[in-house]
């Protein structure tokens, strides 16, 4: 697949909520005017952790948190920051080493609510075992913030013999899911709008460096992993398929959609491909270890309802394609926007 050149923004453009929802907005929004302003084109995949100047066991991930409600089933933004910070360490094969978390609160939120959110950041960090080591508090007007903004950077060590990135998959690489999808989007959307599936659904919102560490033994065939949080597991899918050069292709009865997921998608017109998820990943594994590495996953409590999705298969660079009920193929796009704002 030939790149795609970005248009130019027009300097009467605004910023959208769909540029911050991890599709083809963002980016085109990181290709036209924020990695220019930062230094010039970026070569090379956007990877979900940076590997520090000079010493490639060290990597580096920030993340900011503005999820509406605070709390919803199954977490609250204060374990979300710490859980989406380590994932995104994991994700490059690291271990977390140490944190930061900065607070932007709005003048009026309740301190009780702010306690609240603090101690669940600083349970989830000591349940992890990472230190919270500095961070940063302000305060602004009302009305100039929702009620509360976190900000996170994460710093990790490389697990020895795992390097993996979304530009390695390849050809014949079974394609790994560790849990099922759309638990998170559509608990923190049902508590916001009051619909009242969250009776019945939870965020999934979980860390996921055990289940990484666990891998370790694979080395260099765990090629690709990426936990497919803004844009959900379309998202992900497509940005290793063109990070990676390969096409892919997964099979539409083998991705696991918790049925109360799937009524609520269908009743919102929803596809659960594109719902956020916050304690799931996608493993691209070389086939030859694939049955023993999904065996792994299984053997621990975060990865009990791992199942293997599809696999890297001939076929045009940078495709998605699942393989539906009925045995026709449809092609999986990169989400445009946001279907789901202020997820995470």
């Amino acid at each position: 697949m030939m790149p795609v050149c970005p248009v130019p923004y027009d300097e009467n453009e605004v910023v959208l909520l769909g540029h911050g929802a991890g599709g083809r907005l963002t980016a085109e929004l990181l290709e036209s005017l924020v990695l220019p302003a930062l230094g010039g084109p970026h070569t090379g995949p956007l990877e979900d952790a940076a590997v520090l100047p000079g010493d490639p066991q060290l990597l580096l991930t920030t993340d900011s948190f503005v999820v509406s409600p605070l709390v919803f089933p199954g977490g609250d933004i204060g374990s979300l920051a710490v859980h989406g910070t380590v994932n995104d360490l994991a994700m490059r094969g690291a271990l977390p080493v140490a944190l930061t978390l900065a607070v932007i609160a709005e003048e009026g939120l309740p301190l009780a609510e702010l306690s609240a959110v603090l101690a669940s950041a600083g349970k989830a960090a000591h349940q992890v075992g990472v230190p919270v080591v500095t961070g940063d508090t302000k305060v602004v007007g009302r009305g100039a913030a929702d009620r509360l903004f976190l900000n996170t950077t994460g710093i990790g060590r490389r697990i020895g013999g795992l390097n993996p990135s979304a530009a390695r998959a390849r050809p014949g690489d079974a394609v790994l899911l560790s849990g099922p999808i759309g638990l998170h989007g559509i608990a923190v959307l049902s508590t916001r709008e009051g619909l009242g599936f969250e009776a019945d659904i939870a965020s999934d919102s979980a860390p996921l460096h055990r289940l990484v560490a666990a891998l370790a033994p694979f080395g260099v065939h765990i090629h690709a992993l990426r936990d497919p949080t803004r844009g959900g597991l379309a998202a992900s899918l497509n940005e290793i398929a063109r990070d990676s050069a390969v096409s892919v292709t997964v099979a539409e009865n083998l991705v696991p959609v918790p049925p109360a997921v799937a009524s609520a998608c269908d009743l919102l017109g929803l596809d659960p491909l594109v719902v956020a998820n916050e304690g799931c990943m996608v493993a691209f594994v070389a086939p030859r270890v694939a049955e023993e590495a999904l065996a792994t996953l299984r053997s621990l409590p975060e990865g009990a309802e791992a199942v293997r999705i599809g696999e890297v298969t001939d076929g045009p660079a940078g495709r998605v394609l699942m393989r539906t009920l009925v045995g026709a193929h449809r092609v999986v796009d990169m989400p445009l926007g946001e279907q789901l704002p202020r997820i995470c």
